[in-house]
């Protein structure tokens, strides 16, 4: 699937706690806030790994690819997911992920690096490999560290910079006891202090503004990787990187990976064709690459049919027979789908009106939708700071609280959303807010409807599917307002490519009379005044001051988007069973982000955010409580929801100042918990990733948290077949 979420470190993630009546959160204690089990990863990696003797020396790679990258350079604000591609082959990091999601130290580049001091200041000593150079020789060492210190400082504007964070506490970088040997100090105490300098860029961008913002948008002078970067060659739509001769560690077993971009929708096209060797897929890809490469026959059309379609089918089967080269590797990504809720204005901005949304929700049954029918684990996600494996998860969500449609309604009716009000124009008294109005937020306080981001990376649009072209509008249509109050049934893209079923229509829709936690009985049009609903059935629409609890709940249109609008649906008639309305909008996958999630104007939305192995940082700029500019507008940052509490900020700042790792940790599962009582967001579940991989292929694929080590991709060798063995790397 693509990552189409907001990059690890381009960017990441509110709640006083309610207080009185229905609105009591359960103590955090019981919630998981405080837990220090090590949790697992849901799904591992499927890589198809193999160890480097069995793979043949040279050859080309060619990877699909959304796109080449407007630029090189991983810390301006358009920067992408092929930028950080090829940043991870042709740069320095001295920490890369693990296969927990975990930053552990690169080797090749840090033979160590520590706190040797926390008083006065802090001091982090980085101690690098003694081979480590740049592709023209040069040492990599304090000039270059130094360099990207002050261009991500912040503290000048010339710089063209996404994000300063964790660069702004540092006080000064120094050349150590030796040429190999970089000191930084802190100004600050700064918990995440393993998040700066991966990648690292060499002075030569980073040394002067002129550079920064336009020497590293097409072409990188120098490089020190396994791969160096050949050349970007935008009209063929490649980015060629090839074998660095001066590498020092394993030498890549690769000559050459080849990023090649390749629209979505054209990418099993791509694959037949022998254009690309990997891609990552949607389901329905994932379906036909898994039955031809079971080697299923296509029936042609019989003499009746028309030419075209004749010659379609005889396509369609020699296309399944390039395919059968192909197999599906699966697994899940580092990033999770939520269903965002606008509390800047409108009936959201009541935090009980949040919390009954979220009281509507079957969390496991919207999970079972999407993964289930993949073969992947149909686990919610417990937390918006960390997902399961990684240091700081914990499951928080009872502090919100799972599905209880009886606790949805007290707490509807507890804001003032009643059955069978009058509709129409209300009467406002003088100093009385019309529903709909601004409402009540967490804290207390009215929020503005206006609201702006500085420098707002694009988060995603997809729950597991890819990006597609801009579509028109598909219109709005109100869920619950017709005869069929759950409409058609809606089919699941998601097939698991490995279960002998796949290739039927798998439906699983909320079905009238499924509501067990609803007593009554099979009532009807002609029941006795006062029979309860039938069990499952949607209740009657709620009203306050002459208007319906009606939602705007936006969705993009696009062909690649049908498992976000699945899952919409599904939410849509999970809240009609409680009374609540949602007015379903589609629009163009092009403007579906920028449009209306950026800008506000949506009740209801989903998209993703991609986990952090530092959330304290990467996370504060998506939860931190928006602050009002002087122009009456909000600064929401990367908070689209715009709900946020002092409370939260505090425990980031808690969590960012606290060079143990285990309270930071802490901390930062207490600022979870707090997220989860607002209600401003809701995880839902962990995104799929499939993957199309040549069956030669190795140690490529589905790699789910893991940094991919590029140096070890290569082809196995002839008469080598295709086998499960240790991963090559730790």
């Amino acid at each position: 699937m693509s990552h189409h979420g907001v990059g690890l470190r381009a960017v990441m993630r509110s709640v006083v706690f309610l207080t009185a009546g229905v609105l009591a959160v359960p103590l955090l204690t019981a919630c998981g806030g405080d837990q220090d089990e090590e949790s697992k990863p849901l799904a591992g990696q499927d890589i198809a790994p193999a160890g480097r003797a069995r793979l043949a020396d040279g050859g080309t790679l060619r990877w699909a690819v959304d796109s080449v990258p407007q630029t090189l350079n991983t810390f301006q604000a358009d920067a992408d997911a092929t930028t950080t591609r090829v940043a991870q082959a042709v740069l320095p990091s001295m920490y890369r992920l693990d296969a927990n999601g975990r930053a552990k130290r690169n080797a090749d580049f840090l033979e160590s690096a520590k706190v040797v001091d926390t008083e006065p200041k802090q001091v982090v000593l980085y101690k690098l490999h003694q081979q480590a150079v740049w592709s023209d020789g040069r040492e990599i060492g304090a000039a270059d560290f130094a360099a990207q210190w002050r261009a991500l400082s912040g503290k000048d504007s010339a710089y063209w910079t996404a994000r300063n964070a964790g660069y702004d506490r540092i006080e000064k970088v120094q050349r150590g006891a030796n040429d190999l040997e970089v000191k930084v100090t802190f100004s600050r105490p700064y918990a995440d202090w393993k998040s700066l300098f991966s990648p690292l860029y060499p002075k030569e961008v980073m040394g002067t503004p002129d550079s920064f913002n336009d020497g590293a948008r097409r072409k990188l002078k120098v490089t020190a990787g396994a791969f160096n970067l050949k050349k970007v060659a935008k009209a063929d739509g490649d980015v060629v990187l090839v074998r660095n001769p001066r590498w020092w560690g394993q030498p890549a077993r690769l000559d050459k990976i080849v990023l090649h971009a390749v629209p979505r929708d054209k990418r099993t096209e791509a694959l037949a064709a022998g254009q690309v060797d990997v891609a990552e897929i949607d389901p329905a890809e994932a379906e036909r690459i898994v039955l031809a490469s079971r080697g299923k026959p296509t029936p042609l059309q019989g003499p009746g049919a028309r030419r075209e379609q004749r010659h379609a089918a005889t396509r369609y089967a020699a296309q399944q027979q390039s395919l059968s080269a192909f197999e599906v590797r699966k697994s899940l990504e580092p990033a999770y789908t939520q269903l965002a809720l606008n509390g800047a204005n409108g009936p959201l901005a009541d935090e009980r009106v949040r919390r009954a949304v979220a009281r509507a929700l079957d969390r496991k049954a919207i999970a079972r939708l999407v993964l289930k029918p993949l073969g992947l684990p149909a686990v919610p996600v417990g937390s918006h700071l960390a997902l399961s494996g990684q240091a700081a998860y914990a499951d928080n969500s009872g502090a919100l609280g799972g599905k209880d449609t009886h606790e949805a309604e007290a707490l509807l009716a507890d804001a003032g959303w009643v059955h069978g009000g009058p509709l129409g124009k209300p009467k406002k008294k003088e100093g009385e807010k019309v529903a709909g109005g601004e409402g009540k937020k967490a804290d207390g306080q009215s929020a503005s409807p206006k609201a702006s981001s500085k420098a707002a990376p694009k988060a995603s649009t997809k729950a597991g599917e890819s990006s597609a072209t801009s579509g028109e509008d598909d219109g709005t249509y109100v869920v619950g307002d017709d005869d069929k109050p759950y409409g058609e049934p809606v089919r699941e893209d998601h097939q698991d490519p490995r279960d002998s079923q796949v290739g039927r229509a798998k439906t699983s829709v909320a079905r009238v009379g499924e509501h067990p936690e609803r007593g009554g009985v099979p009532g009807g049009a002609y029941a006795p005044k006062g029979t309860p609903a039938a069990a499952g059935a949607a209740i009657g629409a709620l009203a306050k001051d002459g208007k319906p609890l009606t939602l705007r709940f936006v969705l993009p249109s696009g062909p690649g988007s049908a498992t976000l609008r699945a899952v919409g649906e599904r939410i849509a008639r999970m809240l009609d069973l409680v009374g609540i309305r949602t007015a379903v909008t589609r629009v163009s996958d092009d403007s579906y982000f920028k449009d209306h999630i950026a800008n506000g104007e949506y009740d209801l939305a989903l998209y993703s955010w991609p986990a952090s192995a530092f959330p304290a940082t990467d996370a504060r700029p998506i939860y931190a409580k928006p602050v009002p500019a002087a122009d009456g507008s909000l600064n929401v940052e990367q908070n689209y929801t715009r709900v946020g509490t002092d409370q939260v900020d505090q425990l980031f700042d808690q969590a960012i100042a606290t060079l143990d790792e285990g309270r930071s940790a802490k901390l930062v599962r207490k600022a979870d918990a707090r997220i989860w009582a607002a209600g401003g967001s809701i995880p839902l579940f962990q995104r799929p990733q499939l993957t199309a991989v040549r069956k030669n292929v190795a140690n490529v694929g589905a790699f789910g948290f893991q940094t991919p080590h590029y140096e070890d991709m290569g082809f196995l060798k002839k008469r080598v077949t295709p086998g499960s063995e240790p991963s090559p790397r730790p």
